[in-house]
């Protein structure tokens, strides 16, 4: 969140969801007044959350309220301290951590790093025959992956010669190559130019229409993905409510999770801004 919007602005009406999964899908993630404390200080409690197969979800909020920390959990990284919790195994998730890039030196190719999703916590030395069958699998696998998030012409360079866009796809190959049910991002887009972002979020809506993978991801402005989502939670004053984008952005909803007036406009461009969020409570501008 930056400076406040200029020019022609109106209340905002998110847009609608994306389709919703199947009735009666049996959820890949819930949450039940879940909570964490780090340091002796709890960050969010009272966290509900269902996610079903496919659906693509936002972990919005001012910066410091814990969304990585969300993400962290969910990950099994940091334990929650209170409620309860349903995942998918752990082998059946994928991560992509905050950006990181790689200096141009770096000589590995793109295909090695999207295949260190599958070996790279290997250990020991595998049964010749085992072995050779098994890398097989996964070279066809790593091309596969490779051309579901369109890196297939730049897949072969050294990872240090591609655009921080192409690194990100890599990157996100790398996440997916295990099939994974749920796929947790934080903050993909950041560093990404405008089109960058706008391709990861149109990819990242595939993959979860046409794969099933359910999405959930930390962003610092919701924009991009917007039109992806199907539903939001939103961190503030160490509480969080979720739903729809339409429910949950609005000024009549978070002006109730800060505890004092907040307003959500959409700028003449059509993107959402949230203004009046107190200035020790996060930063202020684009939405969220």
């Amino acid at each position: 969140m930056t400076a406040a919007p200029t020019g022609p602005a109106a209340p905002a009406s998110p847009a609608a969801p994306a389709a919703p999964p199947a009735p009666n899908a049996e959820p890949v993630l819930e949450l039940r007044g879940a909570a964490v404390r780090v340091g002796g200080r709890t960050l969010w409690s009272g966290v509900d959350l269902t996610v079903g197969a496919g659906e693509f979800t936002a972990v919005l909020g001012p910066n410091g309220v814990g969304k990585s920390t969300l993400v962290k959990t969910l990950l099994g990284a940091v334990p929650a301290t209170a409620g309860e919790l349903h995942l998918p195994p752990r082998d059946r998730i994928g991560y992509l951590p905050q950006r990181r890039s790689f200096d141009a030196g770096v000589r590995i190719r793109g295909t090695d790093i999207v295949r260190l999703g599958l070996d790279g916590h290997r250990w020991g030395v595998p049964v010749p025959g085992l072995h050779r069958a098994r890398r097989r699998t996964e070279r066809a696998r790593v091309r596969e992956v490779v051309e579901q998030v369109g890196a297939t012409a730049y897949a072969h360079r050294p990872i240090g010669q591609c655009s921080g866009g192409e690194q990100q796809r890599l990157l996100l190959a790398q996440a997916l190559v295990t099939r994974p049910r749920l796929l947790l991002l934080d903050e993909p887009l950041d560093s990404l130019d405008l089109p960058n972002q706008s391709a990861m979020a149109a990819l990242l809506g595939r993959i979860c229409r046409d794969e099933g993978v359910s999405v959930v991801m930390v962003a610092h402005d919701v924009n991009p993905i917007l039109h992806h989502l199907d539903r939001v939670v939103y961190l503030a004053e160490g509480r969080a409510v979720s739903g729809p984008p339409a429910e949950v952005i609005t000024s009549t909803t978070l002006s109730r999770l800060y505890g004092a007036p907040v307003e959500v406009l959409t700028t003449a461009a059509g993107r959402l801004v949230v203004v009046g969020v107190p200035e020790d409570r996060g930063s202020r501008g684009p939405c969220c």
